[in-house]
């Protein structure tokens, strides 16, 4: 687990920045630095280490893109992809498989505008608006009806009682209300795509170690939210029947590696809900399995939108409970010797 060098190719002032990645270039330089570095394929790994990065992408990470996570200093995201970049270049030999997590969205699902009209035929204000069950049971705010041909095939009273049904369940299961996002993490567009740096990083540790970066994308969805890559925030509709389910492929994957390191955006969102969804499978298997997994607590920020919204505290008492049950909070610029326990 020694620290290996950061390659001379990185440049930490580029993580705010789109770009394209030098493909051929940096295989060709990942193969001669294995070589180099005594770098063997993960398939050799006696003790298997998975990273977790959950949603390094451009709408979130990148100033002045749809929802930036700015956390505290304002540059949260920024800051936090360039230390996770060196963490991976440093702990190349020790992460057996990086498996980044990609928000997958439309324009016509019920955390957009678009999805909601008041009595006025008004779209809610994004990011300022949190729809609650009574405004929904009031009809201050209801679908759109403009929308039900394509969601819902036509069928606008069997949407409007998802709406109800759906807000309601939030409200038993403890959950957020419903918040309104802007448009972010579009499928096709740019703001979907993982940010250069951290992409660069991850196809760089794919060529040098021999090791497939395997993808999860998730919330596409039109009739529920994603926070977490393991399982949807409501599962069944009105009819009781189901309109999502549980990614028991990647939780029974996670599960299987000696060490699971988390990181990502945002904090107090997806982030915490993929912990949190974790932390639930552990608990229902066995207890002790919390200490295989390690929350880099300076590779993630909350959502912080000055005189809007601020859930940095939620982030914080969070990580504190999932450290209560087991896990380890740790720093990505600390000697991972000096955490990771295999």
């Amino acid at each position: 687990m020694s620290a290996l060098p950061i390659p001379e190719f990185f440049q930490p002032d580029r993580g705010g920045t789109v770009w394209r990645v030098p493909y051929q270039e940096r295989a060709s330089q990942a193969v001669m630095w294995a070589k180099q570095q005594g770098i063997a394929p993960s398939s050799t790994d006696a003790a298997r280490v998975c990273l977790l990065a959950i949603d390094v992408q451009n709408t979130f990470c990148i100033p002045d893109f749809e929802l930036f996570v700015g956390g505290a200093s304002g540059r949260g995201a920024v800051e936090d992809t360039q230390r996770l970049c060196e963490f991976i270049y440093r702990n190349l030999g020790t992460i057996t498989t990086i498996v980044p997590t990609m928000d997958t969205h439309t324009a016509m699902q019920i955390f957009h505008p678009i999805f909601w009209v008041n009595e006025q035929g008004e779209h809610p204000v994004p990011v300022a608006t949190m729809i609650t069950l009574a405004e929904v049971e009031a009809g201050q705010w209801r679908v759109n009806p403009n929308i039900a041909a394509s969601v819902a095939q036509g069928d606008l009273e069997t949407l409007q009682q998802h709406a109800l049904h759906y807000t309601r369940q939030l409200t038993e299961d403890g959950k957020y209300p419903l918040t309104i996002w802007c448009y972010h993490s579009m499928l096709g567009g740019i703001g979907h795509a993982l940010v250069s740096a951290f992409e660069e990083a991850c196809f760089f540790h794919c060529m040098a170690r021999s090791a497939q970066t395997q993808f999860e994308l998730k919330g596409s969805n039109p009739l529920t939210e994603n926070y977490s890559v393991l399982r949807p925030e409501v599962l069944d509709g009105a009819n009781g029947r189901p309109i999502a389910q549980k990614n028991t492929s990647l939780i029974q994957k996670l599960l299987d590696y000696d060490a699971v390191i988390i990181a990502g955006q945002a904090k107090s969102h997806c982030v915490a809900w993929t912990i949190a969804d974790l932390l639930n499978e552990i608990q229902l298997r066995d207890p002790k399995l919390a200490s295989k997994v390690y929350l880099l607590e300076d590779c993630a920020s909350p959502v912080v939108v000055p005189g809007v919204v601020d859930f940095s505290e939620q982030a914080d008492a969070a990580y504190q409970r999932f450290a209560e049950a087991g896990m380890h909070v740790v720093k990505s610029t600390d000697p991972i010797e000096t955490w990771l326990q295999l």
